[in-house]
């Protein structure tokens, strides 16, 4: 057996669980993410497996090309890279680490509206400036909203989706959602949780966040329509994809006021930039963002569940097992 991974090797031995007997029996091929398609086909052409960086591109050329190619997994939930069509007309599951990291990028999303809400990133700023007592009077004067304040609007209801509500209801903060289907009333229940149209959830929450997978329909689809339907003193989250959001909407909305600040983890494209719409702002407007490098679900508790599940999932195909988290319907 062998099994061709685009990523970094030193995180692959880092979480690679060893007592799963596949790890030890299959040979390992590393390339980095990014290699051309001839390069991974010159690396392991014959492989069985390959596992990919859910940033990484794995092409139909390289899908078609290798003859032995049994299954394909993403290192994380994320798979918009990968030839699904061409997988699965060749009969080959192509597999997610569904849920794995919802804990993780719950607790981001709730990192990043506490800091917008309190404004923490200028705070730390001003106070190593010398300026505690003036912010702080500013503060007063200008209002600081508690969570339990708001009502917090989440687009999509999946695996993270849930685990933010489940975190942000002892925070007391009214909690509303948005899906292509309407969740049963027990499962609306058991998150306390209530059902709004799109529409309606823009024009009546503070705080909007983004928990839905990039697809034709969802790419882009945070533009200016979608800005003008939030309240001006609302905030953006987006801990999901950037490739859901027009940049420079999102940056002409910034600087007009159409809203009044985001909480980003993710901006569309990776690596980003300093010249990017989004991170090269105005100074009058730039303090009303806050980021962070794209790390909501990379904590270490995470990318053990997640190699586990892709190990575990190579050993239960050879076992004859169906292979967990299918997303090419094969």
């Amino acid at each position: 057996m062998k099994t061709l991974v685009i990523g970094k090797e030193d995180r692959y031995r880092k979480y690679m669980p060893e007592d799963i007997p596949f790890v030890n029996q299959t040979e390992m091929v590393f390339c980095e993410r990014g290699s051309s398609d001839e390069a991974l086909l010159e690396a392991a052409w014959d492989a069985d497996f390959l596992a990919a960086d859910p940033m990484t591109k794995v092409s139909g050329n390289v899908i078609r090309n290798m003859p032995n190619l049994k299954m394909i997994h993403s290192e994380g939930v994320g798979f918009n890279g990968f030839d699904l069509e061409a997988a699965a007309a060749r009969g080959i599951p192509v597999c997610n680490c569904k849920g794995v990291n919802a804990g993780a990028v719950a607790e981001q999303t709730i990192l990043l509206i506490l800091a917008l809400l309190r404004s923490a990133i200028v705070g730390d700023r001003v106070e190593r400036e010398g300026g505690q007592i003036q912010r702080k009077e500013r503060m007063m004067v200008e209002g600081i909203r508690e969570v339990s304040d708001c009502t917090i609007g989440l687009i999509g209801f999946g695996d993270i989706a849930k685990a933010t509500a489940e975190r942000l209801y002892p925070f007391g903060c009214e909690l509303v959602y948005t899906a292509l289907h309407r969740k049963e009333a027990a499962v609306e229940e058991r998150y306390h949780v209530q059902y709004l149209p799109l529409d309606e959830l823009l024009r009546t929450c503070d705080i909007v966040s983004l928990h839905i997978p990039v697809t034709e329909q969802t790419r882009g689809m945070v533009n200016e329509a979608f800005l003008r339907g939030m309240k001006r003193d609302a905030l953006l989250i987006n801990t999901a994809r950037g490739d859901l959001v027009d940049n420079l909407a999102l940056r002409q909305a910034l600087i007009d006021g159409t809203i009044l600040g985001a909480g980003l983890d993710t901006i569309y494209p990776e690596p980003t930039t300093a010249d990017n719409p989004l991170v090269d702002l105005p100074r009058e407007c730039a303090d009303r963002v806050v980021y962070s490098p794209h790390i909501g679900g990379i904590t270490t508790s995470s990318f053990r569940r997640s190699h586990r599940m892709i190990w575990q999932g190579f050993a239960d195909y050879c076992d004859g097992k169906r292979p967990r988290n299918i997303v090419n319907g094969v």
